[in-house]
């Protein structure tokens, strides 16, 4: 049976929330993730049509405040708070999404939310906002109705239902609630994985890959031209959607052997060219448009330079943004800091650029 159908069966349950008086609170910080092998494209209610595979990052990330109080009216209500501003555009997303998931929490009807939500980096910039803050948000739902119900006691499930919530807000979402490297998507190569929820992924790690930091180069901080939800679209007639999805599958076998064996070169091969791949297929579409801009380019090829030149690892990847993500092993932080500080940040907007690294995951604050 879909997980989809097992929810709407247990949503019976869910039904009848005892009234209460007062208002309550629930948070959470939730972090962005960088994808190593790139979701793009989508079929159905969010599912992807091929796997990803991502890290959670530490530095990066949203807060989410959930006040909450009961509601008579049978509706959706919600107020939108986002860096203590209201935030109307937010604000109708979110209505939309509790409407879409409404079959599966009915309670939320029940209730009038008020939500104060808020980054650590740029919004709209390419760094997975909408990952950390729709999982930010699911994560609050599913605290709501273990709080409420007593359900999702066990932690897996807990976080399985808090990843599916998650991945109908927004897609890469789905892999932002679970610590290090996580895969979404059905592939034959990684057991349990699913098209409708992200799993951690914590097998056949060697333990230089479990200490990877990720220097976030800020290019440019202003919102995208094109929405990742619109470049998904795009994908829908692609004259190179079957290559790229076959492409992905073939790069997610690679990039496991190469976490397991600590082979640094398939690893760079494999991340920069799903990276630069992403970008094609936006330049190649109906319409097409590119996000990146010079300093990109000029960021990637001294990244390329400084890896021969030192012989030190040192990959760049891309999310859907001109922002240039470096990752490298903690072990070389002093030398990259330095190449970064005396080389690229010429090519940063304000010199900015973020210091990140591979992260333990989302975290209950309230």
């Amino acid at each position: 049976m879909k997980l989809e159908n097992t929810y709407r069966e247990k949503a019976e349950y869910l039904k009848n929330l005892k009234r209460f008086v007062g208002v309550q609170s629930v948070g959470w910080k939730s972090p962005s993730n960088i994808a190593l092998v790139k979701y793009w494209g989508k079929r159905e209610v969010q599912l992807p049509q091929n796997p990803s595979m991502s890290f959670a990052l530490r530095n990066s990330f949203s807060e989410t405040l959930v006040n909450y109080s009961f509601n008579e009216n049978l509706d959706i209500k919600v107020e939108l708070l986002f860096e203590n501003k209201r935030n109307e555009a937010f604000e109708n997303r979110i209505k939309s999404y509790f409407e879409g998931i409404i079959d599966f929490i009915p309670f939320i009807k029940n209730l009038a939310f008020k939500i104060e939500s808020s980054n650590s980096f740029p919004h709209s910039a390419g760094i997975a906002s909408s990952a950390s803050a729709m999982s930010a948000l699911a994560l609050c739902l599913v605290s709501i109705e273990r709080e409420m119900f007593g359900t999702l006691y066990e932690e897996k499930t807990f976080f399985e239902k808090a990843s599916f919530l998650s991945r109908l807000g927004s897609g890469s979402a789905a892999r932002s609630v679970y610590e290090n490297y996580s895969v979404w998507g059905q592939s034959a190569f990684v057991s349990e994985s699913s098209d409708e929820l992200a799993i951690a992924y914590n097998n056949n790690i060697h333990s230089e890959f479990l200490g990877l930091g990720d220097a976030i180069l800020i290019t440019s901080s202003k919102s995208k031209k094109v929405s990742s939800s619109m470049g998904h679209n795009l994908m829908i007639d692609h004259p190179y959607a079957d290559s790229r999805y076959k492409q992905a599958n073939e790069n997610l076998e690679k990039l496991l052997k190469a976490i397991a064996s600590n082979d640094e070169q398939t690893f760079v091969d494999v991340i920069e060219n799903e990276a630069l791949s992403l970008h094609a297929l936006m330049m190649s579409s109906s319409n097409g448009y590119s996000l990146l801009n010079q300093n990109t380019w000029e960021i990637i090829q001294k990244i390329k330079k400084f890896r021969k030149e030192n012989n030190t690892f040192a990959a760049f990847t891309l999310d859907a943004g001109p922002n240039v993500h470096l990752i490298y092993k903690l072990k070389d932080r002093n030398k990259i800091v330095e190449f970064i500080e005396l080389v690229l940040t010429e090519h940063c907007e304000n010199n900015k650029w973020i210091d990140d690294k591979m992260g333990h995951g989302p975290e209950k604050i309230v």
